[in-house]
């Protein structure tokens, strides 16, 4: 049985699944621009509750092309009980277990190691508080200074509409997310990221869930503008070797410290569609 999704609900997903399909169609235009005829696979998944009662699910969206090597775009929506272990770390689930998230969540692993690397995702979380979170980083093995300055700009002028602190803020909230302990590296040039931006009020949804539209239209904008930007620089073969090694720092951060994949894999998700952000190639020295 289809869970009845209320008013809020059903507009974020409505949002989600609209920015997937703009996203993708964007992509495969890169590819076709390439001279490739790649195009996203869609593998419709179905997740199961504890209980054995239907908990929703996703679409995962994969291409594997001659400019993005391996491209990650899903979308899901679902919904059940957290474990007992699991709810204290979730907002507003610790005296109810109950949930519903939807959302969409992005990963560009490039072929030519001078395209960099992003990381996209936003969401619509509800336990007993609703709220939204997300943002974008972006991850280039071989950095250019001028492609982390237009990437940051055009974010901060997403964020300027809607609070002058979010972007210095959500900056920094990146900057210390972003970040491999262990290595004492950061994961990329970074971005910006959010959480926890809650419907105190009525009047809260429309505000928060039109920041997080200009979250995805500003990521749609700049993102595509740096692969095209970049995507016929002819690289060497030390080129390919740090773009390797800086995906093994990658895939750490990711299994090691990442909370989408924790919240995907504690909650019953798709493996497959989880572990969607790791390279399909990297090495360690």
């Amino acid at each position: 049985m289809t869970k009845i999704l209320d008013d809020q609900q059903q507009t974020a997903q409505t949002w989600f699944q609209q920015m997937r399909d703009d996203i993708c169609a964007e992509f495969e235009a890169i590819e076709t621009e390439a001279g490739s005829e790649a195009r996203f696979d869609y593998i419709p998944w179905d997740r199961e509750n504890p209980d054995g009662s239907p908990g929703g699910g996703g679409v995962q969206g994969l291409m594997k092309g001659k400019i993005f090597e391996k491209v990650g775009v899903n979308i899901s929506t679902v919904d059940g009980t957290f474990s007992e272990e699991f709810r204290a770390q979730i907002n507003g689930a610790a005296e109810d277990p109950r949930f519903f998230a939807t959302g969409i969540s992005l990963v560009a692993h490039m072929a030519n190691p001078h395209v960099p690397n992003v990381h996209m995702n936003t969401r619509f979380l509800c336990t007993t508080k609703r709220w939204f979170g997300g943002g974008a980083d972006l991850n280039p093995a071989l950095p250019y200074d001028e492609d982390t300055e237009a990437f940051h700009a055009r974010f901060r002028s997403a964020c300027a509409p809607h609070n002058p602190e979010y972007y210095p803020r959500f900056k920094k909230w990146a900057d210390d997310y972003f970040y491999i302990p262990h290595r004492k590296v950061h994961r990329g040039v970074g971005g910006i990221f959010y959480d926890h931006l809650e419907l105190d009020k009525e009047s809260d949804f429309d505000r928060h869930f039109a920041f997080t539209q200009d979250v995805g239209r500003a990521f749609l904008d700049i993102f595509p503008q740096l692969v095209r930007k970049r995507m016929a620089t002819e690289w060497s073969a030390e080129d390919k070797q740090q773009q390797l090694e800086w995906r093994g720092r990658y895939a750490e951060f990711n299994l090691v410290y990442d909370r989408g994949t924790t919240f995907g894999l504690k909650t019953g998700g798709n493996v497959d569609a989880i572990l969607m952000s790791l390279p399909p190639e990297a090495k360690w020295v």
